[in-house]
C-alpha cells in the first residue's frame, strides 16, 4: 500500500487532547470532528489539510486518553498516514483498528509542505523534495491487512465467521 500527501509537520508530546478538543468528542458527525482537529495546536490546520495529506510529528504522539475520536478526527481530516519517532501505544491501537495507518520513523528531515511517499508494507518512506528515503517501522502483516480492509470492524467481517442469530 502506497500514499503520496503533502508533510503538516509538528513536535513531541501532541496528545490526544491537542488532536481534537474534549468539548467535541460528544459527536458522530465526522466533519464536525474534522473541522476541530488540531486546533489548539494550529487553529488553521483544518483550513490547510487536504484528502491524502501525512502528518509528521516526534516522539509520543498520541499521548493521553484512549479515546478514539483522535485518529477519527484525524482520518476525518484526510489524513492517509502519521509519521513519528514514537506513539502512545493506545493511540496506535486504536489508528489501526480504524484505518489510519502510523509509521515509527526514527530520525528524518521532512520539513512542513514536503511531499512525500510512503509505502506502509516496507516502511520506505520517500521525501520527493530532498529525494532522501527513510526506513520506518515495518508494520506487522495482519496490521496491513486491517489497513487494507480500511479498519479492524471489515477485516473481521471478512476474515473471520460469526454465529448467526
Amino acid at each position: 500500500m502506497k500514499l503520496k500527501g503533502k508533510a503538516h509537520v509538528y513536535g513531541d508530546n501532541i496528545d490526544t487532547d491537542r488532536i481534537i478538543p474534549g468539548k467535541y468528542t460528544k459527536t458522530l458527525d465526522m466533519q464536525q470532528l474534522a473541522n476541530h482537529v488540531l486546533e489548539d495546536l494550529d487553529p488553521d490546520f483544518h483550513k490547510n489539510v487536504r484528502q491524502g495529506d501525512i502528518l509528521v510529528a516526534g516522539e509520543n504522539f498520541g499521548c493521553g486518553s484512549s479515546r478514539e475520536q483522535a485518529p477519527l478526527a484525524l482520518k476525518s481530516a484526510g489524513i492517509s498516514v502519521v509519521i513519528a519517532h514514537s506513539f502512545a501505544r493506545i493511540f496506535f491501537r486504536n489508528a489501526i483498528n480504524i484505518g489510519l495507518p502510523l509509521v515509527e520513523l526514527k530520525e528524518y528531515a521532512i520539513n512542513n509542505g514536503d511531499n512525500l511517499e510512503i509505502d506502509i508494507t516496507t516502511g520506505i518512506i520517500v521525501n520527493l523534495e530532498s529525494n532522501l528515503n527513510y526506513q520506518g517501522a515495518k508494520m506487522p502483516e495482519v496490521m496491513v491487512k486491517i489497513l487494507n480492509e480500511n479498519g479492524l470492524v471489515d477485516y473481521l467481517k471478512k476474515y473471520k465467521s460469526y454465529p448467526t442469530a
